[in-house]
């Protein structure tokens, strides 16, 4: 592989080697690496002609591939540059010879780019996201009013449930929980706002639950001018909470499609459970989930279980019990115990069950599966399935993103990776960073330093993060980086005193054994005791 790194600038496009992204103006341009390796490399030699032989060469590594196989890659630079082959507006392709560049390059130095990036303003620095071409919105967190702190679940609750009913339209770009939850607290500039999550829409408001009785009163605004397009309040009884919901959904769908079909509207408004005391625990349940640390994870265990006393068709409340488990492992880094394990199946098996169009279930089970099971094939399966209900689901992405690449497909595991970042642009939730499942993929795949360099940029983002720590030791080792691969596993057993390089079958699932005795060998030569 060539060693050049290039930083460079063509059109509306700039294309960063180092952090191997692709940008149109501001937003990032999913590629797959091959189609990133080639597209560097045909810039880097854009002063002549390419041959196949030669691509071949040093983007298959000589590989015997067919010149069928180079086209079919050529034309994926092409879509990612909005290019063709009538056009040729980028790559031209010379008749019996090969490929060349003829785009304008302005190369650039990124070390000076950060440098000057470094002087701009918090302000300037966050015009970095672009709406997408469909209608797009960011429900940010909407204000407890109840004057009681202990009714704060309910009011974020509620807000979570509003995410999840608009992320059912198929048309709507609808931004994750956990980055909308990073605006919590704050005083809000729609402009700013707008801009950082990158939509053209969001909707806000407040809650108030005194006694029996609940308002809830949102307006939707338009992000870029600030403009009011919508606001009204909905009272009612507690018993009337999934109806005051599903008139705020409908109410802002109508505001940006007017002409939306009413058997959408219908299919969005479907509730996993109607049983109030139910929904009461599960709400609690979420709350504590989305802390992230031990002890708010066997609190959320509780009122998951107590969820599904109340309702025994609950689909959510099982999956997310069965999560809860694979949670304590993630965080523990130990195995569960045989009678955890079983457990965790027996609640996610029902939840998939229960749960056919359910896709926070599905999702939610299928990790669990995965993980706590081993069961990867159908783990993936239940996540495609999530993903085919609700497209929108970015914890879905990011999941199903893990277990490509634990089945070895990584490529796919970057595609969907890159999926979920858009959708959840500032992921506040201190566990299941994508950093760390971008660190593994390319791990998996044997690309070591952009393992090393996505590791590396995670940990600097969540220092105590014991996956995203163990891969940056593994890829510091793998690239010759031996001093940081025993500063990382310094940090890595601070965290965890007990962790042996004999626990990572324990924490660790993939479907090709050879690739967890290299991950083992790995993390033993950066220092880690057997």
């Amino acid at each position: 592989m060539w060693a050049t790194k290039l930083f460079c600038r063509f059109g509306d496009f700039t294309l960063d080697g180092g952090r191997r992204e692709l940008r149109r103006r501001s937003e990032l341009v999913a590629v797959e690496p091959q189609v990133f390796d080639l597209l560097e490399f045909l810039i880097a030699n854009r002063d002549r002609v390419v041959s196949a032989d030669e691509l071949i060469e040093v983007v298959w590594h000589g590989r015997i591939v067919s010149e069928a196989t180079v086209t079919t890659r050529m034309n994926a630079v092409r879509r990612a540059l909005g290019d063709s082959g009538e056009r040729q507006q980028y790559v031209r392709t010379i008749a019996r010879k090969g490929y060349r560049f003829v785009g304008e390059v302005r190369e650039e130095n990124p070390v000076q780019e950060d440098r000057a990036a470094s002087k701009k303003t918090d302000a300037e620095l966050s015009h970095h996201l672009l709406p997408p071409n469909k209608p797009s919105i960011a429900v940010l967190p909407f204000t407890n009013m109840s004057g009681d702190p202990e009714q704060e679940y309910f009011a974020d609750g509620i807000t979570e449930d509003l995410i999840t009913a608009l992320s059912q339209f198929r048309w709507l770009f609808v931004i994750a929980r956990n980055s909308c939850f990073a605006f919590k607290g704050r005083a809000i500039d729609s402009k700013q706002v707008g801009r950082d999550l990158g939509v053209r829409y969001l909707l806000e408001g407040s809650i108030r639950k005194a006694g029996n009785r609940v308002r809830i009163t949102g307006q939707l605004i338009e992000a870029s001018s600030g403009k009011n397009l919508w606001a009204d309040r909905f009272d009612g009884a507690f018993e009337d909470v999934f109806d005051l919901q599903d008139k705020v959904t409908t109410s802002v769908v109508g505001a940006i499609a007017p002409k939306l079909e009413r058997t959408e509207i219908e299919r969005a408004k479907r509730k996993s459970t109607e049983n109030l005391d139910a929904y009461d625990y599960y709400l609690r349940g979420m709350a504590s989930l989305h802390q992230g640390n031990e002890e708010s994870i066997e609190e959320a265990l509780a009122m998951f279980r107590r969820a599904i006393e109340y309702d025994p068709q609950f689909a959510s409340a099982y999956a997310m019990a069965a999560w809860c488990y694979d949670l304590r492992k993630w965080n523990a880094q130990t195995k569960n115990t045989e009678a955890e394990a079983k457990e965790a199946e027996k609640l996610a098996r029902q939840a998939v069950v229960l749960g056919k169009d359910d896709a926070i279930a599905l999702c939610a089970a299928g990790f669990a599966l995965a993980h706590v099971v081993g069961d990867i094939e159908f783990g993936a399966v239940c996540v495609d399935r999530a993903l085919a209900l609700n497209p929108n689901l970015a914890t879905a992405w990011n999941i199903g993103g893990w277990l490509s690449a634990c089945l070895g497909e990584t490529d796919e595991a970057i595609d969907r990776l890159a999926r979920a970042e858009r959708l959840n642009p500032i992921d506040i939730f201190p566990l299941f960073p994508t950093q760390s499942a971008l660190s593994w993929a390319h791990f998996i795949a044997g690309r070591y330093e952009q393992a090393y360099l996505t590791g590396k940029n995670g940990v600097q983002e969540r220092p105590n993060s014991p996956p995203l720590i163990r891969l940056l030791a593994a890829s510091c080792a793998m690239t010759g980086r031996l001093d940081e691969a025993r500063k990382a596993i310094a940090n890595l057993r601070q965290l965890i005193p007990a962790f042996r390089v004999s626990n990572v079958r324990d924490i660790t699932f993939t479907r090709r054994p050879e690739d967890l005795i290299r991950y083992a060998d790995a993390l033993r030569k950066a220092g880690l005791p057997d």
